[in-house]
């Protein structure tokens, strides 16, 4: 389908945003009045810009408080529509957009407004231009779909046609289902809009937190999926008012924008072709549908296995130091890189790379960074398919230096310019390592492990402008899905904390914001450097064991307050000798139905990050979220004497 974007979507001057939108690839712009108005040059010059950036201009928007009008205002709503024709016919721009009247003096009386537009489109169709009416979610008297369609239809002219906008429909809790009934030839536009599910007046919500497809939690393939079954052919454009986006880089928000139209094209053509589809159409009509528009068909989604490794990023003084961390978690060192200064620590399925070569990706990453994770190996059925669906999504390619006989791995590079290696699951964590490493370390005798088995799950903090873009990152191009979103308290602020987690929960992840520059996560984020993983949790099988096993190697963990505990009796009905140990070790504790989650923290690695201990009983999904702010709070106090 033809791509497009409103020019309010993104940050800059208008030249800026062009710029942005022409690198992504769309296909063509919504002009929004505003980015024209304060523009110095001619409409005609912003045609010549979009053209030389083979850019076109499907609509120009948005005209308002046009119908309903009384006698005397109409005529003059007329000469105002002469004058947006005149702009129209510099920029190239085929068709206006008039959204429903919002005006308190605006007559509630569809016969009037549909002979007003009626009287519209024919002044336009004098220039060949068209007229989309779009029902506004706080119209005044037209704010469904369903009636500006109904009157659209009794206006009854060529050059009129409704357009569908899916926050204006899904926001306000609209069926999309009767749009499959309205002709195809009379959707004349589509603008789509995804948002967070937010308790609050739908105006505020519509002009500050949209989003751009796979970003939010409205059903947007299911929304398109109606209107493709209608038959609309038009262009997708996006419309999004959102205040960080405002503010963010437009080149990397371009780029959100034009992977979100992709995994919407590749989401809504995966219903179409699914026979348990839950749409009230015949499987004939759905892939008539198919057929007719051209969905993108990108590589399927990888499934994702679990964790091969993680790499941190060190210099000498560091690896030191992480070293000496890790071995108090029960890791062993299993060997050297076997043509760069790259160390492998193990303990059950866990691998841990240290790389500390000094021409390499990790050592540029640590001086950005400091000590921390640059890259992730994420084991998957199909490790090549994976990085192309990637790179189809606009992530670059990453080709690392290869010595003698070493495997080359398919990697991409992930938001925040760290590696995210897909590992062919038949090479396990055994063929993978044997390749690069001298294992010999592996024979050598050993003090035993401390239980840990897995990675559970990793957790990222990040600049709140970077939080929509990893969501979208995680889903559309690992095939992750998003969990809930929730608010923590932090001492000095609030901090929101989203999960994702593959559909095998094999793998999980953690993305933390917050507004507050005086949060834990605002402070890891800032000595990060930006988005960075701040920890990883480790799983267990027995908590306890592990716990003694951990502490007995010299493991250092931040110790909870008393007052906690205490309020846990009363709040779950734990035995006592389990709430002591628990209370004896830094354990916290969540249960949530037939689930329960017990976790503790170690102490901080180089002031910003440090490692998890969990353990999974039952089916408890989350990641103990109510636990985080005894743990932030106890992070900042000293330790008890």
């Amino acid at each position: 389908m033809r791509k497009c974007i409103a020019t309010v979507s993104v940050s800059g001057t208008l030249g800026d945003k062009l710029d942005a939108i022409a690198a992504a690839r769309f296909d063509a712009i919504e002009v929004f009045e505003n980015d024209l108005m304060y523009f110095r040059g001619s409409p005609r010059d912003v045609a010549r810009m979009a053209a030389d950036r083979g850019l076109g201009i499907d609509l120009y928007q948005p005209f308002r408080e046009f119908e309903g009008a009384g006698d005397e205002q109409f005529k003059r709503n007329l000469d105002r529509a002469e004058r947006k024709f005149d702009v129209m016919e510099a920029l190239g721009a085929p068709m206006l957009l008039v959204c429903s009247n919002v005006s308190p003096l605006a007559i509630d009386d569809d016969a009037r407004a549909a002979a007003q537009l009626h009287e519209l489109a024919e002044r336009a169709a004098r220039r060949n231009l068209r007229i989309g009416y779009e029902a506004l979610a706080w119209g005044a008297h037209v704010n469904r779909y369903g009636h500006s369609w109904k009157i659209v239809r009794e206006a009854d002219h060529p050059h009129l046609g409704v357009i569908l906008d899916s926050f204006h429909i899904l926001s306000v809790g609209d069926d999309p289902a009767a749009i499959a009934q309205i002709p195809g030839d009379r959707i004349f536009f589509l603008q789509m809009a995804d948002a967070p599910r937010l308790a609050m007046d739908v105006l505020q919500w519509s002009r500050h937190y949209r989003n751009f497809p796979g970003q939010g939690q409205l059903d947007l393939p299911r929304f398109l999926e109606h209107v493709l079954v209608a038959g609309y052919t038009g262009s997708l454009s996006l419309e999004i008012f959102n205040d960080v986006f405002r503010e963010a880089p437009n080149r990397s928000t371009a780029i959100d924008a034009m992977r979100s139209l992709q995994w919407l094209e590749e989401q809504t053509r995966l219903r179409l072709l699914d026979a348990a589809s839950d749409i009230p159409h015949p499987a004939d009509v759905r892939a008539r549908t198919v057929r007719r528009v051209e969905l993108l068909d990108l590589p399927v989604a990888p499934v994702l296995t679990g964790v091969a490794f993680l790499e941190f990023a060190v210099d000498e003084a560091a690896e030191w130091l992480l070293a000496n961390v890790l071995e108090t978690l029960g890791f062993h060192r299993a060997g050297r890189h076997r043509s760069k200064n790259v160390t492998l620590y193990r303990q059950g399925s866990i691998n841990l790379i240290l790389n500390a070569e000094p021409a390499s990706v990790a050592r540029e990453y640590f001086a950005e960074h400091g000590a921390s994770v640059c890259a992730v190996g994420l084991t998957t059925d199909d490790a090549v398919r994976a990085q192309s669906r990637a790179i189809a999504l606009h992530c670059p390619r990453f080709d690392s230096r290869l010595g003698p006989n070493e495997l080359r791995v398919p990697a991409i590079r992930a938001p925040n310019d760290s590696v995210v290696y897909f590992v062919p699951a038949e090479l396990g964590s055994g063929a993978l390592f044997e390749s690069d490493f001298d294992l010999r370390d592996e024979a050598a005798p050993r003090a035993a492990g401390a239980g840990l088995t897995r990675i559970d799950h990793i957790a990222t903090g990040l600049p709140v402008e970077e939080l929509d873009t990893w969501i979208l990152f995680y889903r559309a191009v690992l095939g992750m899905v998003p969990g809930e979103s929730l608010e923590l308290s932090d001492p000095f602020g609030l901090i929101r904390s989203s999960g994702v987690a593959s559909g095998n929960r094999s793998v999980r992840a953690v993305l933390n914001v917050s507004q507050s520059q005086s949060t834990v996560t605002a402070k890891t984020v800032s000595l990060a450097g930006g988005a960075s993983i701040h920890h990883v949790a480790f799983a267990s099988s027995d908590m306890f064991e592990t716990m003694a096993a951990l502490v007995a190697k010299g493991a250092k963990f931040v110790m909870v307050s008393a007052n906690y505990y205490d309020d846990l009796v009363a709040r779950f009905a734990l035995p006592e000798a389990q709430v002591a140990r628990m209370r004896e070790f830094g354990v916290l504790y969540e249960r949530t139905g037939d689930g329960e989650y017990f976790h503790a923290y170690t102490e901080r690695f180089a002031d910003r990050f440090f490692f998890e201990i969990v353990q999974r009983v039952g089916g408890y999904d989350g990641y103990g979220a109510l636990n985080a702010p005894a743990r932030m709070a106890s992070q900042l106090q000293p330790p008890a004497s």
